[in-house]
């Protein structure tokens, strides 16, 4: 690992740290406005939102410049979104552009690693990458809970800089103000990351010709016995994962009896097995082996549906441990699979656009059926146990695939392949 590999860690770590953290604000101006259950999914839906539409051509806005810059435009985008609240912008669309923003920056990040590091580094990397941004959402969840609670806002609106009058008034606005502060840290980070030298073929810039490039890589990477079989684990490990953190958020309300502010550290909990799997997985799992982890899916599915009897949180923090532990193991080494078949077969950037495209796909669909559930006043264990079962089910069928896959051609043979 080089210099720039850390350089790219940290301003990924502010980033990150600054979108949880956003997040859980978000969340609290929403209940502070006192908006129906069934819209704060709707939050997360308006973030990821931009991924899905905007796929086509972030992954050729990615390759065209050195992808420092890109990630400096996209936190840019970040900051101007979080402004908005300030005007009275409603949390919904103020979120919206921040995801604006989080599409752009994707394809950059994972991108640059694929330029950076040779494949039998990628696992490791990722590693790194997961464990750090994983660190960001525990830190990042604990600051949002922490800075919309009435202790640290009332600290924070207690500031006085003489001759200035900030005009900052309500918690809400001073927790925005730190949020910002963080993204500015990642945004001086990205003016240090090195311009890798990595030169791709001219951009095209006719929408439809890069919607007919995106569909192409689209279709290539579901075509290959590897590609499928990665992609279609991440795809539902980023829908269940974004579904769980509102998920774990209800259960501790209603199960737990616990107040948001404390809610929000039951999340952070998950990240940590989340952060000790991802570790544990780049330690121990070889890029050739990254297929093997595909059972412990599984196993996360049915460890799910243990949530409806637990109503202590002392069981509860071991249980959301391992849950995360799981999670974090079989997905690192599903991503640096992935990463590595997308940049053997096109473009670091439009590999990542077509992986952004489906995992954010799955995030839409399943916060969608999350709300619809809510709206219908379904019990949370039923919601709990569905989705447990979606999971366990679902993985089940993608390890079969792999068999399948298997048993016609050894596409093992192709990990470590170079470049086509």
């Amino acid at each position: 690992m080089n210099r720039g590999f850390y350089t790219i860690m940290a301003a990924q770590f502010f980033s990150s740290l600054a979108d949880n953290a956003l997040f859980f604000v978000a969340v609290d101006l929403l209940v502070s406005m006192k908006s129906p259950a069934w819209i704060t999914p709707l939050l997360k839906l308006s973030f990821v939102l931009f991924y899905v539409l905007l796929a086509a051509f972030v992954g050729a806005f990615a390759d065209s410049l050195p992808k420092g810059k890109v990630m400096f435009i996209a936190n840019m985008v970040k900051i101007f979104g979080c402004a908005l609240v300030f005007f009275h912008v409603h949390p919904l669309l103020a979120y919206a552009v921040v995801g604006f923003g989080a599409a752009v920056y994707s394809p950059a990040k994972y991108g640059i690693l694929t330029e950076l590091l040779p494949p039998e580094k990628l696992v490791a990397a990722n590693g790194w990458i997961e464990g750090l941004t994983v660190s960001s959402i525990i830190l990042g969840t604990v600051m949002g809970g922490a800075l919309v609670s009435g202790h640290v806002s009332d600290m924070l609106l207690s500031f006085d800089f003489p001759l200035i009058d900030t005009g900052i008034t309500s918690k809400t606005e001073a927790a925005l103000c730190v949020v910002v502060g963080i993204y500015i840290l990642a945004t001086l980070a990205n003016l240090k990351i090195p311009d890798t030298g990595c030169k791709y073929a001219h951009q095209e810039r006719n929408p439809v010709k890069l919607i007919t490039d995106f569909a192409n890589c689209y279709s290539i990477l579901w075509k290959d016995k590897l590609g499928q079989i990665t992609l279609a684990v991440t795809t539902l490990f980023w829908g269940a994962g974004a579904t769980l953190q509102l998920i774990v958020l209800e259960w501790a309300k209603q199960s737990l009896n616990m107040p948001f502010d404390k809610a929000t550290s039951l999340v952070g909990v998950v990240a940590i097995g989340v952060a000790a799997g991802a570790i544990l997985s780049a330690r121990f799992i070889p890029l050739r082996k990254s297929l093997t982890v595909i059972p412990l899916g599984i196993a996360m599915g049915v460890i799910v549906m243990m949530m409806t009897q637990v109503h202590s949180v002392w069981v509860a923090y071991p249980l959301l441990v391992l849950i995360g532990a799981l999670s974090g193991f079989f997905v690192v080494p599903m991503n640096a699979l992935l990463q590595h078949r997308g940049h053997v077969l096109m473009s670091a950037g439009h590999s990542i656009a077509v992986q952004n495209f489906n995992e954010n796909l799955s995030i839409l669909t399943m916060l969608a059926v999350y709300s619809i559930m809510i709206r219908l006043h379904l019990p949370l264990n039923i919601i709990i146990t569905v989705f447990g079962l979606f999971v366990a089910g679902t993985m089940y069928m993608i390890m079969r695939k792999h068999k399948l896959n298997q048993a016609e051609h050894d596409n093992l043979s192709l990990i470590g392949e170079q470049k086509h």
